[in-house]
């Protein structure tokens, strides 16, 4: 378990709904099991199930995680959340404000496509038998959504803080099993860099 806010991203297309004077954003912030490359360091999946909790809470809407730009919020109904049998389901009420506006022009013309969500994990797995580590992602608190520029997983230090401390609890053989693939990965990756090896 991680105290501190990790943020994941999706590329995937968010529609725009324009009816009776409302502009709606739709789209997942989430999809379940997709496994997703975390640095190079690990593989991380989401467990359906995770925001089952997680949505009742009062969550915002953001532009581009940025706590001064809400777009949206659950309390007031301007944000709805629902975690469906395919992922994280974000409807935002876009609001007609310099944000709202510009964030709606965006997304129209296709230069916002992406959708995310700060979270922070209150229960996770890690399955090391592989060549890479995957962290499955069970339970989580859930604090904002947000429609990004950039759909990126960039929070990989927080990650392998999570990844350590699962290592300590796993012991001493399985850690060090778990070195010994990450070295040789990267010794292989510097290989290739270098022109010694081709694969």
């Amino acid at each position: 378990m991680t105290t501190e806010i990790e943020k994941r991203s999706l590329i995937a297309d968010v529609e725009h709904r324009a009816a009776d004077d409302k502009r709606t954003l739709v789209g997942y912030a989430a999809v379940f099991e997709r496994l997703a490359d975390i640095g190079g360091y690990f593989q991380e999946k989401i467990a359906p199930g995770a925001f089952t909790d997680a949505v009742k809470g009062d969550i915002r809407a953001l532009v581009d995680h940025d706590m001064g730009r809400v777009i949206g919020r659950t309390k007031s109904g301007t944000l709805r959340l629902q975690e469906d049998g395919k992922g994280l389901l974000v409807e935002i009420d876009v609001p007609d404000t310099t944000d709202g506006n510009d964030l709606w022009v965006l997304v129209e013309r296709g230069d916002i496509s992406g959708m995310s969500f700060g979270f922070r994990v209150t229960k996770e797995t890690w399955d090391e038998t592989g060549a890479v580590p995957v962290r499955t992602i069970e339970k989580l608190n859930l604090l904002e959504v947000s429609a990004v520029a950039w759909p990126a997983y960039d929070d990989t230090t927080i990650g392998l803080r999570s990844l350590t401390a699962a290592r300590a609890d796993g012991g001493a053989r399985n850690a060090a099993a778990a070195r010994r693939r990450i070295a040789e990965r990267e010794a292989r990756q510097e290989q290739k860099i270098r022109g010694i090896r081709q694969d």
